[in-house]
């Protein structure tokens, strides 16, 4: 494990003279089956693959769960080393962050849809971390989870922009058992909870049913989704959206396809989830 940013950017820099190909999983730890799948496509994909433990101060509002966010870093390091990770990167807050620090990265478009709306500063958290960790680890590749498709769109948007060496690779949401998207959130929630959340990716399932076969009306597909939703009086829906899988503007009408998302809350616990719809 390396904790000073210098140190890991030296090591990356002496792989990259060797001609090694770095494969790099960012994260903020306490790992689950969605962590391990993504690190399982950086070990394909890379000779070296580095996963970064950091739970980012900047992206989490000032009523967020940052102080609660679980965090077991023994238990994540077992995990990292039946995958094959080669380096976990976990600096401290104040390396990451020094006294004066002032730099900010934002993507002003994509950064102000779905859960942008709802979570002020979330993504200039987001885009200016990620930027900071592919400076330190020089990754050729980078995985991020679908599950979280508006922030691997923002990093991919961003990676573009500023000529970033390195390539951004979505991976498809990992599911638990009952559906549940895989989440270190989903550990906040108690039975009756858990079971209530289960209606969020039964309504996303829904709508895919009716766009397979055939409808395509925007507003009648949300319909059908929130039907769904609305059977469950346990669950406090924050949005859900239908929109371009590349803008993440609102479609209406009659479309051909797209991203359907949704955040909600259960008990204290935020979810979010997403499918894509698309004609085969």
């Amino acid at each position: 494990m390396i904790r000073d940013p210098k140190q890991m950017q030296t090591l990356s820099e002496k792989w990259r003279r060797e001609g090694k190909r770095i494969a790099f999983v960012p994260t903020m730890g306490y790992f689950h089956e969605g962590h391990l799948s993504l690190m399982r496509e950086g070990r394909r994909r890379g000779d070296i693959l580095v996963v970064s433990i950091f739970v980012n101060p900047i992206q989490f509002g000032p009523s967020e769960d940052y102080e609660r966010y679980p965090r077991d870093l023994e238990r994540d390091i077992r995990m990292a080393e039946l995958v094959g990770v080669d380096v976990i990167f976990h600096p401290e807050v104040r390396d990451m962050y020094p006294e004066g620090f002032q730099t900010y990265v934002e993507v002003k478009e994509l950064q102000n849809h779905l859960c942008g709306k709802f979570r002020p500063g979330h993504f200039r958290g987001v885009a200016t971390v990620v930027t900071k960790l592919f400076n330190i680890v020089k990754p050729h590749v980078a995985i991020f989870g679908l599950k979280d498709y508006q922030q691997f769109l923002l990093i991919k948007r961003m990676a573009e922009d500023l000529n970033l060496d390195v390539e951004v690779v979505g991976v498809p949401t990992v599911r638990e058992p009952d559906g549940l998207a895989a989440s270190s959130r989903n550990a906040y929630l108690g039975p009756e909870e858990r079971k209530a959340a289960l209606v969020l990716y039964r309504s996303l399932k829904e709508a895919e049913r009716v766009f397979r076969e055939g409808e395509r009306n925007a507003q009648r597909i949300i319909e059908t989704a929130l039907r769904v939703i609305e059977s469950e009086p346990a669950i406090r829906l924050q949005y859900l959206e239908l929109c371009d899988p590349q803008t993440l503007e609102p479609l209406s009408g009659e479309i051909r396809g797209g991203l359907l998302a949704l955040a909600a809350w259960v008990g204290n616990t935020r979810l979010i989830d997403n499918i894509l719809l698309e004609e085969v």
